[in-house]
């Protein structure tokens, strides 16, 4: 019954002169999102995207809605541009929405003037001829419909559908440059990474681990969770780091409070490293004010100042539950709650700094030989292409 499924972009209609940059990536994405399902050429006309349907409505549209950049899609039939196809289509949607008979209204868009009928003739005359042809189950209601048919008549033709579903919305992955992640393993970080894809960022994920005091099944928790983050924005590279001498280090010679500051900031110092390496811009974390002892004001302007890269917290104004919300409806939630510990909760001191001050974090690092740490790190780092699971 649907031939297509039309593709709507929200915020990407005001890119200006960008706008074209920002629709092909947009395209691309699509068609990644669509490997393994049967070929089609996805095709863009002013305004709208179509994909053409091959038996698989339902999977197409499921995977349409994890593309950033897309604000919602509609399964359409597209039919000639006369009254009398386009009343006839409009009896089929509305047959499909409401078998059983319902409220309904009609609307219609007209873009293409050379019509010789205004949009609200169309919807009075379509609305009629449902009436006439529909042994008088269905009512029409303007205000508080059971259900909606659309009409647009465009100039490559009329096309008429009755859902809209509401998509990723944002901009396309890739469309804003790279930066990366320091994903721990818990709820906030990949709910950091996917709201730096929401704006169009491509991440490589960092993750410090501490072998043998981590188990490989901590490991594989974050290989999962960026499997499915890779679901969302297309391929994710994962450097796990080797952290494990840089914390033994850091606890002989570090009083036990400032553990926790001064392994962020070697973080932070590695994380910089990878980023400039993968020419990346920014790095992700998923820090929220005042959650844990490193994450106050204080704490995080200690942390930073070992790095001039811009830092993005983009959790930083939520609160717990705001973040779990977000991590069920992505599909990371179940995989953070894993109970397999990371490096930070293994060498979590009885008392960490709350508010850490940035002359005794220095005092303190001039005991250890932060060049020789970090360069040992990074020679022990794993580099892993993650996909996204087979559907």
């Amino acid at each position: 019954m649907y031939e297509l499924i039309l593709v709507r972009y929200g915020e990407l209609g005001l890119k200006g002169k960008n706008k074209s940059q920002f629709i092909n990536r947009l395209v691309r994405n699509i068609e990644r999102s669509l490997k393994g399902l049967a070929p089609r050429k996805v095709e863009s006309t002013w305004g709208r995207i179509w994909v053409p349907v091959v038996n698989d409505m339902e999977e197409t549209i499921e995977r349409l809605t994890k593309v950033f950049g897309i604000y919602s899609v509609s399964p359409v039939i597209k039919t000639e541009k006369s009254l009398e196809a386009i009343q006839q289509a409009a009896l089929r949607v509305l047959h499909d929405a409401l078998p059983d008979g319902g409220r309904f209204k009609v609307e219609t868009r007209r873009s293409d003037k050379t019509f010789p009928m205004t949009s609200p003739e169309i919807s009075k005359a379509v609305a009629g001829y449902l009436f006439a042809n529909s042994d008088d189950i269905y009512q029409a209601e303007m205000h508080h419909p059971q259900h909606v048919v659309d009409i647009e008549v465009r100039g490559e033709g009329a096309f008429v559908y009755g859902r809209v579903i509401p998509g990723a919305k944002g901009l396309p992955v890739g469309a804003s440059g790279r930066a990366v992640l320091m994903i721990s393993g818990g709820i906030d970080s990949p709910v950091a990474g996917w709201m730096a894809m929401k704006r169009g960022v491509t991440f490589d994920g960092i993750h410090f681990e501490s072998f043998p005091f981590t188990s490989n099944r901590a490991k594989q928790k974050v290989i999962d969770l960026c499997r499915v983050l890779a679901g969302w924005g297309g391929k994710v590279r994962l450097h796990v780091v080797h952290f494990t001498e840089i914390q033994k280090a850091i606890r002989q010679h570090c009083r036990e409070e400032y553990m926790i500051t001064i392994m962020r900031r070697m973080m932070f110092r590695i994380a910089e490293r990878i980023a400039r390496e993968r020419k990346a811009f920014a790095i992700y974390t998923g820090e929220s004010v005042g959650q844990v002892a490193s994450q106050t004001l204080e704490s995080m302007f200690t942390i930073n100042n070992v790095t001039n890269m811009p830092v993005l917290r983009p959790l930083v104004g939520m609160d717990k539950e705001e973040i779990i919300q977000i991590a069920q409806k992505i599909g990371t939630f179940d995989i953070s709650i894993r109970p397999y510990e990371d490096c930070c909760t293994v060498f979590l001191p009885d008392y960490p700094k709350i508010r850490a001050r940035l002359e005794e974090a220095q005092n303190m690092e001039i005991l250890l030989d932060i060049d020789e740490l970090i360069n040992d790190a990074l020679a022990h780092t794993e580099v892993l292409e993650i996909y996204q699971e087979e559907i």
